[in-house]
């Protein structure tokens, strides 16, 4: 069933699964996917769902709990069926992912097949925040064919959608968020020309590094996007009112993000910033 999916989907259904357990469900329902979905994919919530004044999550799991009673917990090791609307769910973000010609199922694929299940408890907290699946599908298709008209949509595409989580992510400045973008063999090169290797490593200087393109007055805009060697794409991302380190004037930076397929999903290989010289 579960062969077309990514690896962050994947863990979206065991922690769908974890969720069932802890509540003593009978079941793994539409609102234990969806807080799977919140614990794997941080950025994609915030994305489409804000991060609230306490957390999206935080407060998603009150409502959930409103609705909920608890029984006594199940162990994990215990097998758990689908319940029939959670069903649905999973046929739902299949075909989601054909329509938008993603060859993988993927977190976006199942946020879509929760607001499908009209009636299911999912369904209606996500409605409820205002999220609707054709405004969802016209983001996901504008950033799949924004990656260059030489570029084929896939696999491109889920890259360009990757690359627009990680943004979204990056706005909210959380290297948790941020960690599972990255190949554990990443380059960073700053803006000075100094360089760090590795993931540790980039953990380490977290602030550092990504402190400048966090802040709420710096914006950005994907310039485009195009095909690289072995399936791997690369992108140019053009960030404004930028200032690093004792700069006491802002500047405009160039990043540029290598990606490249890593089990059956996306990740980052290379980040390296360019100032740009304007005037």
């Amino acid at each position: 069933m579960f062969e077309r999916y990514t690896q962050k989907a994947r863990r979206v259904i065991f922690f769908a699964r974890y969720e069932a357990s802890q509540y003593g469900s009978a079941y793994i329902e539409t609102q234990h996917v969806l807080l799977g979905l919140l614990r794997e994919d941080r950025a994609l919530a915030i994305r489409f769902l804000g991060p609230g004044p306490t957390g999206v999550a935080t407060e998603i799991r009150r409502e959930i709990e409103k609705h909920t009673t608890r029984g006594q917990r199940i162990s994990t090791s215990v097998e758990m069926p689908l319940s029939v609307e959670c069903k649905k769910v999973l046929t739902f973000a299949a075909e989601e992912a054909d329509r938008l010609r993603n060859r993988h199922v993927g977190t976006e694929h199942l946020l879509l097949g929760m607001l499908r299940v009209e009636g299911s408890l999912a369904a209606r907290l996500l409605r409820e925040r205002g999220l609707k699946p054709e405004a969802i599908r016209e983001q996901l298709a504008r950033a799949s064919i924004s990656a260059s008209p030489r570029a084929p949509t896939e696999p491109s595409g889920g890259a360009i959608i990757m690359l627009d989580n990680f943004l979204a992510g990056l706005q909210a400045y959380n290297w948790e968020d941020l960690s599972p973008f990255f190949a554990p063999n990443t380059h960073f090169i700053d803006s000075a020309g100094k360089h760090w290797i590795g993931r540790e490593e980039i953990e380490k200087q977290f602030e550092v590094l990504f402190a400048p393109y966090a802040k709420k007055n710096v914006t950005f805009v994907l310039e485009g996007a195009y095909p690289g060697p072995s399936d791997s794409v690369l992108a140019d991302i053009l960030w404004e009112n930028v200032t690093c380190g004792g700069e006491t004037t802002k500047s405009m930076h160039r990043m540029t993000v290598i990606l490249a397929p890593e089990n059956e999903d996306w990740a980052i290989f290379l980040v390296q910033i360019t100032p740009v010289v304007t005037g």
